[in-house]
């Protein structure tokens, strides 16, 4: 959830400034099937009627993580996307440290008015930590809505796709590419 509020930050900032968000819809990333996919499998992973997947859980985290990164490293030439990729290897590497779980601290938790959430979770406490620096140990507090725990590689991808979002609304049909026509279309 913390990625939302960079991006509404940049798309406003970039209104503010002339940019246009029927420019959005011009972008053109590849492989960006493969993200969403990656994405959505997450959202059933951490959905309370996903307890059933809990056994396989680790695993399939780190692998529709790889995924969304292997989708992001495609699309490195756009602006912002280097910062995105940046913040995905670092919570993957964050995950793959700790057997497929992204650690958070009570103190998070508590800042974002969170409990711990039983079975599977993509935000889990654990004694010592690997890699915890890189682990959810920031917090939107709870009196922001969305509130929720965060790491240093979501802010880089939220810092990524506000600068990705902005730049694509700032960018005026004489800079675009005549080499790739904009579309939203799947590359593979």
């Amino acid at each position: 959830m913390f990625i939302l509020y960079p991006l509404l930050i940049a798309m406003v900032l970039a209104a503010l400034t002339g940019g246009r968000a029927d420019r959005l819809a011009d972008l053109r990333l590849r492989w960006w099937g493969l993200a969403v996919g990656g994405l959505l499998v997450q959202v059933v992973l951490f959905s309370p009627v996903a307890a059933a997947l809990a056994g396989i859980g680790p695993f399939v985290y780190v692998l529709s993580t790889a995924a969304v990164l292997v989708a992001v490293l495609a699309n490195l030439r756009r602006p912002g996307v280097a910062l995105v990729a940046i913040g995905a290897v670092l919570n993957l590497a964050a995950i793959v440290a700790n057997g497929g779980y992204m650690p958070t601290t009570p103190a998070a938790l508590h800042a974002a008015g969170l409990e711990p959430r039983q079975g599977y979770s993509n935000s889990v406490q654990l004694e010592k930590p690997r890699l915890a620096p890189l682990t959810d140990i920031f917090a939107i507090p709870d009196a922001v809505p969305l509130a929720n725990v965060f790491s240093v590689g979501d802010l880089c991808i939220g810092l990524g796709i506000g600068w990705l979002a902005y730049s694509t609304m700032r960018k005026r049909p004489e800079d675009a590419d005549e080499s790739h026509p904009p579309s939203m279309t799947a590359e593979y």
